[in-house]
């Protein structure tokens, strides 16, 4: 088990990578029914080279908000398609969010969260309902908030944010896409889940695992 919040941070971002790393393909072909279908490999380069920069990085003296940061100019330089800029902005603003914060208990899980989520929403200019990413991170911020206002465990929590992150990717089944390539298709983009919200969903999945040691508690 990692000793250190930013080591912590470090197997986070492994666990994402390994993890949207294996749905590659799976990704790739939810977005070519409705885009450009290289969502996967996109995503792919950007968490390999969060890792590849994290693995540079003296973890025993970064701070968690280091870890974000070079996760953010790492992703950055790797993507340079709209998710780049996106995630990249999410990463900074939980960097911003941990700043001289040393340890990575409940409320600060809930900050990442937060940070995240409306750190895409302040660059992407989106909201609920758009048919992406945000479909899948604004239910699981929600619920973090709450789980941090109702005294919930870390092991309930992430399982609510879980749940209303696969709720949420599954509702883009049912939109019509008004942002983005998929936006050019219209009616056509129904039926169809957003590559966006699924990678989303594979990155809480994976938080979840770095976060919370005993799921049912």
């Amino acid at each position: 088990m990692p000793q250190t919040a930013a080591r912590r941070l470090s197997w986070m971002f492994q666990l994402i990578a390994l993890s949207i790393k294996a749905e590659k393909e799976y990704l790739s072909d939810l977005d070519g029914a409705i885009g450009d279908a290289d969502h996967g490999i996109s995503m792919a380069l950007g968490f390999s080279a969060v890792t590849s920069a994290l693995a540079k990085l003296d973890l025993d003296e970064a701070s968690p908000s280091d870890v974000f940061a070079a996760a953010a100019s790492a992703f950055l330089d790797a993507v340079g398609a709209s998710t780049g800029p996106l995630y990249a902005t999410g990463f900074q603003n939980a960097a911003k969010a941990l700043k001289n914060q040393l340890s990575l208990e409940l409320p600060e899980q809930v900050a990442i969260v937060e940070a995240i989520t409306k750190g895409i929403q302040l660059r992407g200019k989106g909201q609920r309902g758009d048919k992406t990413m945000l479909d899948t991170w604004i239910p699981a911020m929600e619920v973090a908030v709450h789980a941090k206002a109702n005294g919930l465990t870390i092991g309930q929590m992430w399982r609510h944010i879980v749940e209303a992150g696969a709720e949420g990717a599954q509702s883009t089944r049912s939109m019509v896409a008004t942002r983005g390539r998929a936006a050019r298709l219209g009616e056509r983009s129904l039926g169809h889940m957003d590559p966006g919200a699924a990678s989303a969903l594979i990155i809480l999945r994976a938080m979840q695992e770095a976060f919370a040691e005993r799921p049912e508690s």
